[in-house]
């Protein structure tokens, strides 16, 4: 009985650490009106009830995955980030290798990327502490977010970050074929930390770390990450 009741209250727990992030706020509101309004017009149309439950159930589901979609967990890393490379978003590695960073350092770094489906939290948390050196925003193609050419081609915003130690690595939310608005709201100069919102990616994306060759890696291919909870590695 009491192990039942302990397994309640932690359920309650993680339930209330569960909240809806802002910028799904008008998304939600549009899509409850015009789901509404689709419902009403069924409901006063048909003669029969079948069509207006049968569209019911399926706008109720419909409505259910765009809230999931826009849940933002509250969540505390609550372990040393001193040279620590946290997962800055919910998904899968997809890439983890060795290219050459042409956009900010012009050299070899080694690149983690991690996948977001639909159905993943898409809130994005700073992977490291540190001093935001560079924001950059381009424009760029939609393509797939898990194709190679995606993190060069799409529209896609880079944010540079130097450690306390003096490490720099770039952090770069990548737009998918569904993703048509990436949010950022680091800005050059200021100082940012782990547990802090980098920013929102809407509907399915990517985004890749570019970490020094002498960064030693703790993921692996397909692994699963949890964002501003799984470490990805530790710096130099």
């Amino acid at each position: 009985m009491q192990a039942n009741i302990f397994k309640c209250m932690n359920r309650l727990k993680r339930f209330k650490r569960i909240r809806l992030h802002h910028e799904g706020t008008h998304a939600l509101v549009l899509g409850f009106l015009l789901f509404a309004a689709i419902d009403l017009l069924f409901y006063l149309v048909f003669t029969t009830k079948i069509p207006f439950c049968g569209v019911t159930v399926v706008l109720l589901v419909v409505y259910g995955v765009m809230v999931n979609f826009f849940r933002c967990p509250i969540r505390v890393f609550g372990k040393s980030t001193e040279k620590v490379v946290v997962a800055p978003a919910d998904g899968k590695i997809v890439v983890i290798e060795e290219v050459e960073e042409n956009e900010y350092f012009h050299d070899k770094r080694i690149m983690v990327s991690i996948f977001m489906s639909l159905f993943n939290v898409h809130a994005n948390w700073y992977p490291v502490d540190g001093t935001i050196k560079m924001m950059k925003h381009q424009n760029g193609k939609y393509m797939k977010a898990w194709l190679p050419k995606a993190s060069l081609d799409n529209e896609r915003s880079s944010v540079v970050i130097e450690t306390p130690e003096g490490t720099e690595i770039l952090v770069r939310q990548i737009a998918g074929a569904v993703a048509r608005r990436i949010v950022t709201y680091a800005e050059e100069g200021e100082v940012c930390y782990i547990d802090e919102h980098l920013g929102f990616i809407k509907f399915g994306s990517r985004v890749d770390l570019f970490l020094p060759l002498d960064t030693k890696i703790y993921v692996g291919m397909g692994q699963s990450t949890v964002g501003n909870q799984t470490v990805i590695a530790k710096l130099s």
